[in-house]
């Protein structure tokens, strides 16, 4: 590991795929990527400054395994990862690798806030299902009994389409982010109303027949978002705030404001590359054209804290529950065996048994997580996109990248 780098442990209580090649091109121009590759509740206490390697308590933790997945990930080349592992009983490790900022050299802050992308979609399939339970949407009605006129377009009939079929991808609706494959740099600052997504999403012809398969399409949650606030009558982030993230009691887990690039809390910086390879700072961004499909920032733990209440009960039924976690075949790049529910993932875990999570890209993060059976839950990290730390034309290497993370997050929750 480079000697520079600094990491610290501290404890606390508390698809029919799309095709790689494609997914290679749209993770290279920094957009927002889906939960697999195609494409903790804070207890009270304060955050503790990182210490340097020989002062880090890994080992009285017991879970140097985690400590040596986040040093190697930085010697791959992302400059810090971070990661929560939460016990059964609540409790939390909190571990970082690397520099939380490249040109300063600064600390990465233990359970930093990080941008979570397409983890968000779990928090609107909530949301969703909660409506569901509430009566006021049904999961089999076509999108446009609550849409009317939206879905509209070559292929294209809203009608044809269900809530389900969205919540799920199996809906063939085309993917907006396709529209926006340019440099970042010209859009980083740029606001995108959910709307401006939908007209760049239906100028393009549909990818499939509803139903026919399943291929990851961000736009099936942004048409989940509209369908929030038409039925509620509210904006989107107030009632994710209102029915997720104010009863669990996530104190560091927030929808951006309309217009707010910032990150509030302490957070590590993000970093993004385009075709130049020169690397630069995206920390500060305008999010609103990841909206319901991954605009949420939140640190490590406190998504732990929710993947663990949303299979426990705490925020939907077991019946609503049962839907959730009716499967199909998603993409198996990264995790042989994955299947996708209404928004949220199966994975399998090479030393047997599952894991119930997400994942999200989004330039400058990615994170990878998920929930075993026992409540045993685990999230990690990483301040760059994969394919923005080396040449993102090398598909080879970025797949490697892709990889290390998700091997990082098996390897854990393996040797839990």
């Amino acid at each position: 590991m480079n000697p520079e780098t600094e990491s610290a442990a501290t404890t606390h209580d508390t698809r029919a795929p799309s095709s790689f090649k494609r997914t290679i091109a749209f993770a290279a121009t920094g957009l927002l990527a889906a939960g697999t590759v195609s494409a903790g509740a804070w207890w009270g206490i304060s955050s503790v400054a990182a210490a340097d390697t020989t002062d880090a308590p890994t080992a009285a933790a017991g879970n140097t395994v985690i400590q040596t997945q986040l040093d190697q990930l930085v010697d791959r080349g992302f400059p810090a990862a971070l990661a929560s592992l939460t016990h059964p009983d609540g409790s939390h490790e909190d571990f970082v690798s690397g520099v939380g900022n490249v040109e300063t050299g600064e600390d990465v802050p233990v359970d930093g806030e990080v941008r979570i992308g397409s983890n968000t979609k779990m928090f609107t399939a909530v949301t969703v299902l909660q409506l569901v339970e509430q009566g006021s949407v049904e999961l089999d009605a076509p999108i446009e009994k609550y849409l009317p006129g939206l879905l509209h377009g070559e292929g294209i009939d809203g009608a044809n389409i269900t809530v389900r079929q969205l919540l799920q991808h199996t809906s063939g609706l085309p993917e907006y982010t396709d529209a926006l494959a340019v440099d970042f740099k010209q859009m980083q600052h740029s606001y995108k109303s959910p709307r401006d997504l939908m007209d760049m999403a239906l100028a393009q012809p549909a990818l499939f027949s509803p139903g026919e398969r399943w291929e990851y399409s961000n736009t099936n949650y942004i048409v989940l978002g509209l369908l929030v606030e038409k039925v509620t009558q509210r904006p989107l982030g107030e009632e994710i705030t209102r029915r997720i993230i104010e009863p669990l009691g996530l104190q560091h887990t927030y929808f951006p404001a309309q217009g707010e690039q910032k990150i509030r809390g302490e957070h590590p910086s993000g970093y993004h590359m385009e075709a130049d390879l020169e690397q630069f700072d995206v920390t500060e961004l305008d999010p609103s054209w990841a909206w319901a499909a991954g605009e949420i920032i939140a640190s490590p733990s406190d998504l732990n804290e929710f993947n663990r209440a949303v299979v426990d009960g705490r925020l939907l039924t077991e019946v609503s529950m049962a839907e959730m976690q009716k499967t199909v075949p998603s993409d198996e790049t990264l995790f042989p065996g994955a299947q996708y529910g209404l928004g949220l993932e199966r994975y399998p875990l090479s030393c047997g048994g599952e894991i119930w999570g997400h994942g999200g890209d989004i330039q400058g993060y990615e994170t990878r997580n998920g929930v075993t059976a026992d409540g045993t839950a685990f999230t990690i990290a990483v301040t760059s996109l994969p394919a923005a730390i080396g040449d993102p034309a090398n598909e080879e290497l970025v797949l490697e990248n892709y990889k290390s993370v998700t091997q990082a997050l098996d390897t854990v929750l393996c040797s839990q």
